[in-house]
């Protein structure tokens, strides 16, 4: 093919871009320079297109549940939603079952308490099992929600008993505890049960993770309540055919 600075007189060598279908009126010697910008207006519509079908590609996967409030679909989004949204699509999540479609309501709030929430349950220096005590217990306090649901999985995955989870299930002091385990449990059961923390407990459990222990955990169990309290209020349901195991609330 002959390239633009061979081009005869009246040669489309512009027919690729021109998307009017008008015969070019490049001639031989004129200046590369509409070329170059006629190339790089295509490139910069090539790069849109593509980037449109790979969100096309993965809006599809992107279903969401909800009880008071609708399931969006990514279509639905504002452009802040669809922001947030983008986030969860490139975490590689197969899932977006949980908050996501009650943190759309409120992109901005998800953007300051998502990074608070992901320090505090996964980077915080405490054990990843007793981390799931308090949340579990938290869970527990506001009758289970889908917060009990989504837990139980992984605090058994970090280590913690089954018949332990179990217990707190049913309102029950677990009987084979670690005296780690113990000390999270009796600290957290003492603060949800009574808004107060006993010098015993206080003592037993800042011995064992410091006042920054209490800082963090405390905070912990706080993003808890608020997602608790909103899946109780929005009703959002559990998957097809999951049980919920609390009765009621604490």
């Amino acid at each position: 093919m002959a390239g633009p600075s061979q081009a005869k007189p009246g040669h489309d060598v512009e027919g690729w871009f021109n998307m009017t279908g008008r015969r070019s009126n490049i001639r031989k010697g004129e200046p590369k320079m509409r070329l170059n910008l006629i190339t790089a207006g295509a490139l910069v519509a090539l790069g849109a297109v593509v980037g449109a079908a790979m969100m096309a590609t993965a809006a599809p996967d992107f279903v969401l549940r909800g009880g008071r409030f609708k399931p969006l679909t990514y279509a639905e989004l504002t452009p802040a939603q669809k922001e947030f949204a983008d986030r969860e699509i490139a975490s590689g999540r197969t899932s977006f079952d949980g908050p996501v479609n009650i943190l759309l309501r409120s992109p901005e709030m998800a953007e300051f308490s998502r990074p608070l929430g992901a320090y505090l349950r996964f980077k915080a220096p405490m054990e990843q099992k007793l981390k799931e005590i308090a949340i579990l217990l938290t869970a527990r306090f506001w009758g289970g929600t889908y917060v009990w649901y989504s837990h139980r999985r992984p605090a058994i995955a970090a280590g913690l008993k089954a018949e332990i989870i179990d217990a707190m299930a049913v309102g029950q002091r677990p009987q084979s505890m670690s005296a780690d385990e113990a000390a999270v449990y009796d600290f957290c059961s003492e603060l949800l049960g009574t808004r107060e923390v006993s010098d015993a407990a206080y003592k037993n459990f800042v011995e064992r993770f410091g006042a920054r222990g209490v800082v963090e955990l405390v905070g912990l169990m706080g993003g808890y309540h608020t997602t608790s309290m909103l899946f109780r209020v929005e009703r959002y349901p559990l998957p097809a055919g999951a049980k919920e195991v609390i009765e009621k609330p604490m």
